[in-house]
């Protein structure tokens, strides 16, 4: 893969990352305009997230039967369709079945995307190209939301999804040009007989069940957090929606920066003491949340996490990789439906344990765990000697 594929798909991941926040500052217009309320109208991130997960294993097995690069070029044709039908929806009904249609076709590219880096990038090499894919990303995940507020405030909601569609369809020009002279994929070809050998060979690794519980933990601990960030700030004084937006925004700044010390790190410490460091980052994360800090610091903090999650998540992705590499696109989709299962029950796992235990004690077992999380992935993955 060049550099210019890499650039194309980066961009591609970048765009679909906006559709995946673009909603949650406008909310409460969306419940204003389609007269619903706003507890009914947050519901549209679940439409999202959930099909997401669950749509992982059919598409994670048609990457690995047909093109990756079609595939994700045919999930951001529907991607831009979804966002026509958002901005003309008549009703809630219409517009949340948008939002499911979203997350089915979001499913096929992020996941795809990765598996086609496992193809066509060398292990020693992946690692930082998978972490441009982050940073990409990370930056749609920052933008999308502050993007979608300015635009919902200037001219309404509806404009949000014509923004972020006119976006992908501008990214759907770029990946004709961008993949227009590249190497043809080898494909396998539709043949369902192959689902069972691909998932009996991924879940048949003894890897398998540490890359894939790690992420879905990791999801759990740190993003079930996110939700409840707003409510932590009110409790220490800080009532502004939007300073909650600029501490969360935090995360996605850190991640950044790892995108460009990784190699570095890599260097430095290689990958065992990034997986033990990482884990001990977001345990120290955990454990500062417990100060009620004033905002700035709070923003630091978040800053901190994002740096550091990827320390741990950037490994394990490299490790998943290479569980099947007959079957990538499967194992990839497996891995994301971890992790968007992790982000789906974290806020609910919080929201029971901050009412029945309260804050502190639940913040202190999420550092034990995470931290643990990291030393077991440091013992227990390892790389297989090449057959001779």
């Amino acid at each position: 893969m060049n550099n210019r594929e890499l650039a194309v798909i980066a961009l591609l991941v970048f765009v679909t990352s906006l559709f995946t926040r673009s909603v949650d500052p406008v909310i409460p217009q969306i419940a204003d305009g389609l007269l619903v309320n706003v507890g009914t109208a947050a519901l549209l991130s679940t439409a999202f997230a959930l099909p997401y997960a669950i749509v992982q294993p059919v598409l994670g097995a048609l990457a690995d039967m047909m093109s990756k690069t079609r595939l994700m070029s045919i999930c951001l044709v529907l991607l831009v369709l979804s966002a026509v039908v958002s901005a003309l929806a008549p009703n809630f009904t219409v517009l949340a079945i948008s939002r499911v249609a979203a997350g089915i076709a979001s499913g096929g590219i992020f996941p795809t995307s990765l598996a086609l880096a496992g193809d066509r990038i060398p292990v020693a090499q992946r690692q930082v190209a998978i972490g441009r894919l982050l940073a990409a990303t990370m930056t749609g995940n920052l933008l999308g939301a502050s993007l979608a507020g300015v635009v919902g405030d200037l001219a309404g909601w509806r404009a949000v999804f014509v923004v972020v569609g006119s976006m992908g369809a501008l990214c759907i020009v770029a990946i004709v040009i961008g993949f227009r002279s590249s190497p043809p994929e080898t494909t396998k070809g539709f043949d369902l007989s192959t689902l069972g050998p691909n998932y009996r060979a991924i879940f048949g690794n003894p890897l398998a069940k540490y890359c894939f519980g790690a992420v879905f933990i990791e999801a759990l601990v740190v993003f079930g957090i996110f939700p409840h960030m707003a409510a932590l700030l009110h409790e220490a004084g800080e009532s502004r929606a939007s300073i909650a937006g600029i501490v969360l925004a935090g995360f996605g700044i850190g991640a950044v920066i790892y995108t460009f010390c990784v190699g570095w790190l890599l260097s430095l410490l290689g990958e065992r003491k990034m997986m033990i460091g990482g884990g001990l980052i977001m345990a120290a994360f955990c454990l500062i949340l417990t100060w009620r800090l004033p905002w700035p610091l709070e923003f630091a903090n978040f800053a901190m996490l994002g740096f550091g999650f990827y320390w741990l998540h950037g490994c394990i992705q490299v490790y998943a990789t290479e569980l099947a590499p007959t079957a990538r696109g499967s194992t990839m989709a497996l891995h994301s439906a971890a992790f968007f299962l992790g982000q789906a029950v974290g806020p609910v796992v919080y929201g029971l344990g901050f009412s029945r235990v309260g804050t502190t004690p639940m913040l202190v077992g999420g550092a034990i765990i995470i931290a643990a999380v990291g030393y077991i992935c440091a013992r227990r993955l390892y790389h297989p000697k090449p057959k001779t």
